[in-house]
Formats: C-alpha cells, sequence, structure tokens
C-alpha cells in the first residue's frame, strides 16, 4: 500500500480494541470538532485568496477589460467557438452522468482568471531566456510556458471542481480540464485581439470587425482548441489520481508532463511546421497554417478521443454487468 491507502500496526491488526487517540482519529470531543471546523475553514478562505489574487491579476493585465469592451467580447466569443465545439464533445463523453452547470461555469471562470497567473510568469521570466536566440525560445516554451499554462489550467479544476462530490468519475477530470481550457483560450484570445485591434487604431461594431478583426479571430480561434485538448490531458489524470490516492502525486505529474509537452511541442514548431508545408505545396501562409494546425491539434485530439472511448467501453461493461471481478480490464488507468 502506499500514501493513503497505508495502515498502522495496530489498524491492521484490528483486535476490537477502541484504537481512538492511539493509532485511529474521529470526530468525538468539542476539540475534535473545533479542529474540523477550522481545518475546513482555512481551506476555504485559502482558496478564496488564491481565487481573489487570480482575479486581481487577470484584471492588472487587461484580460478582463478586454473581454468587457463590446468589440473585442464579440470578437472573442466568435474566437473561441471551435473549442467550445471541441469542449462540449469532452461533456458528451461523461458516461458517468451530466456534470452539473454551476461546476463548468465555476471551472469556466477560474480558468478565465488563473491565466493571469501565467502571463505575469510569462512575462517575468521570457528575458531571461531571450539572449540564448532560437534555442532559448524553444527552451522557454518547455520550461515555461508548457509548465506554466497547464499548471495553471489544472489550478482552476483543482480550487474547485475537484473537491465536490459531484467529481464522480475519473473521466469527470477531462470534462472539467477542458472548460478551464476553454476558459484559458477565451481570456488569451481577447488579450490577443485587443492587442492587434489596438495597433491599428481599433474597429467598431458592424463592417469594422471585418478586416484585421476577423483574421486575427480567425487565427486565435485555431489555437483555442489546443487549449482544450492539452488541459483535458491533464485533467483526466486529475481525476485518475482523485480515485488513486496512494499515487495522487506522481499521477498528477505525469499528466502535466504530458500536457505541456504537448503544448510546448506545438509552440515550438507551429512556424517551422507552417513554412515547410508552404514551401512543399505553395499553398498561402494562413493556409499553411490552418493544414498545420489541424493536423496537430486533430492527431492529439484523436489520442485524447481513443482515451475517453476506452475509459467509456470499460464503463458500460461494468454498467451493464459483463464484467465481473478479475474479468475485464476496467475503466482506464494508464
Amino acid at each position: 500500500m502506499m500514501g493513503d491507502e497505508r495502515q498502522d500496526p495496530l489498524q491492521e491488526a484490528d483486535t476490537g480494541r477502541d484504537l481512538y487517540g492511539i493509532a485511529t482519529w474521529e470526530r468525538r470531543s468539542r476539540l475534535d470538532v473545533v479542529s474540523s471546523w477550522l481545518y475546513w475553514l482555512i481551506v476555504r478562505v485559502g482558496k478564496g485568496l488564491v481565487i481573489l489574487l487570480a482575479s486581481v491579476t487577470a484584471v492588472a493585465i487587461g484580460g478582463i477589460g478586454a473581454l468587457t469592451d463590446p468589440v473585442i467580447g464579440v470578437l472573442a466569443a466568435i474566437s473561441i467557438l471551435p473549442a467550445f465545439v471541441l469542449a462540449g464533445y469532452v461533456w458528451l463523453s461523461d458516461v458517468g452522468g451530466g456534470e452539473p452547470a454551476s461546476l463548468l461555469a465555476a471551472t469556466f471562470l477560474l480558468g478565465v482568471v488563473t491565466a493571469g497567473f501565467a502571463a505575469v510568469l510569462n512575462g517575468v521570466l521570457q528575458p531571461y531566456f531571450g539572449s540564448l536566440g532560437v534555442v532559448g525560445v524553444v527552451l522557454f516554451f518547455y520550461i515555461v510556458v508548457g509548465p506554466v499554462e497547464e499548471t495553471v489550467k489544472l489550478l482552476a479544476v483543482r480550487l474547485w471542481a475537484y473537491t465536490d462530490d459531484r467529481f464522480s468519475t475519473v473521466i469527470d477530470g477531462a470534462v472539467y480540464g477542458a472548460m478551464a481550457g476553454l476558459g484559458f483560450a477565451t481570456i488569451e484570445n481577447a488579450i490577443y485581439i485587443s492587442q492587434a485591434v489596438g495597433e491599428v487604431g481599433g474597429v467598431s461594431l458592424g463592417l469594422g470587425l471585418i478586416g484585421v478583426g476577423g483574421d486575427i479571430t480567425a487565427t486565435r480561434a485555431l489555437a483555442g482548441p489546443g487549449h482544450v485538448v492539452y488541459s483535458s490531458f491533464a485533467g483526466y489524470y486529475l481525476g485518475l489520481a482523485k480515485f488513486n490516492p496512494g499515487s495522487r502525486g506522481p499521477i498528477v505529474v505525469k499528466g502535466l508532463l504530458i500536457a505541456a509537452a504537448i503544448h510546448a511541442t506545438y509552440n515550438a514548431t507551429v512556424g517551422l511546421g507552417s513554412g515547410l508545408i508552404q514551401v512543399a505545396t505553395g499553398l498561402p501562409e494562413l493556409v499553411s497554417f490552418v493544414v498545420f494546425v489541424l493536423g496537430y491539434v486533430g492527431c492529439f485530439g484523436y489520442l485524447l478521443y481513443r482515451k475517453l472511448a476506452r475509459y467509456r467501453v470499460a464503463y458500460r461493461r461494468v454498467s451493464d454487468g459483463r464484467s465481473g471481478p478479475g474479468t475485464g480490464r476496467g475503466p482506464d488507468t494508464g
């Protein structure tokens, strides 16, 4: 046994003796009740402070302001439609029952505000890699951008949905991971769109949305699904960790490593890959970019689909009573 699954030798002996305060514990005395209440309060105050700090950071970097601007808000909403569809598919893959709208919305909003942490860390650490040229850029993607962004998206799930009893299956982790990725993509797209629109002096609602607004929106629409795929992988392993407490830490780290590696590799190869497609095919630059993104995100989207499908098949076998003890693989734990 490992971690939370281990027992003291006195517990394992099960002599029938009352071991309260010796090798076991439960709430009996008033001090036990007070201790439990204080722990509950400390955890929630701590989470509240993290959420408050994340919200203040998101406002400070201009992300919330960009989303509340009517023009930027419309463009950002359009830009996340592909990511929204993909997140919807992950949600539909949840054979354990539909997740409550309140938890989905909370995870989405936490994905929006925790993105501020990533923006600050990326901005602070980027100069240290700038002097290394192309090597520095690649290292920045793998050491900072991928790990940091996937960690803050997973934090959005861990802060709220993870601790709720309605997070009841491993696959729920992928669902909430997808929602966190959708929230992250929303504010990131809004910031990029706001910067692009600001460089040309702004656009207005109506025909003004066509042109630079449409170009940057189309470009950002291709980036959003990637965030959903990456954080769905990490979220799946967070769900796996919840139901395997003895190996919780390594499982979470594995999920983050997978998500960060996929994310960083996309950032490191998208320019070169698009360029090679353009040279080889003669396609326009934007079309070459679209081809690369669809191929890259589609490849890992398919791997995510396979992972979710394996869980669904195993879950339905168990639910239908066709898988007895010792038969079948059971839900995916790989």
